[in-house]
């Protein structure tokens, strides 16, 4: 093995072994998905035990989830691949941003303001986060506020949801093209 290969596993060895001492959700996984270790913040976040959390995928997803005292919970799960050498499958090491509670759903009339469908219009015609902002004058973190909002506001648990729910809600006009605001 060379040098710089061994160096990169002592350190992710040394990283993983801290995993249960930090505050974010961790979770290691093999490539099917199936949890191999998870740290405590994991296992409470999910209300189980490390043994039964399950998640197939190998991206950054958002997703939501049933809190423990039954609050619904949204966040965005991302898992890369870890191994000790460069010639081992590797696992998964699974990490859970926490973004945050829904709102409570309420039969209050669907609103988005002017900014946060020209934002929708952009993402419906196919513009990335920095495309949005550059449009609309905004960062992309102002973006990403607006979409965190809406996705919350609308239930949505990821961009083309919160696209479609636009145009299901009438905020975009269906058979326009391209989309606008």
């Amino acid at each position: 093995m060379e040098d710089g290969s061994r160096e990169a596993v002592i350190w992710r060895n040394r990283a993983l072994t801290l995993f249960d001492r930090v505050a974010v959700p961790v979770a290691v996984c093999d490539v099917y998905g199936d949890v191999l270790l998870a740290n405590p913040a994991m296992a409470a976040e999910c209300g189980t035990t490390p043994g039964r959390l399950r998640h197939r995928s190998r991206y950054e997803v958002s997703v939501r989830w049933e809190a423990p005292g039954g609050a619904e919970r949204f966040g965005e799960l991302t898992a890369d691949p870890v191994s000790d050498t460069v010639e081992d499958t590797p696992a998964l090491l699974v990490m859970l941003r926490v973004q945050g509670e829904r709102e409570p759903h309420t039969d209050a009339p669907v609103h988005a303001s002017p900014v946060e469908a020209r934002i929708l219009a952009l993402l419906a015609r196919g513009a990335t986060t920095a495309k949005a902002a550059k449009e609309t004058g905004l960062t992309t973190d102002g973006v990403a506020y607006h979409l965190r909002r809406l996705s919350a506001r609308w239930g949505a648990s990821n961009r083309t949801e919160l696209v479609a729910r636009a145009y299901a809600l009438g905020v975009l006009a269906s058979g326009v093209w391209p989309p606008g605001a």
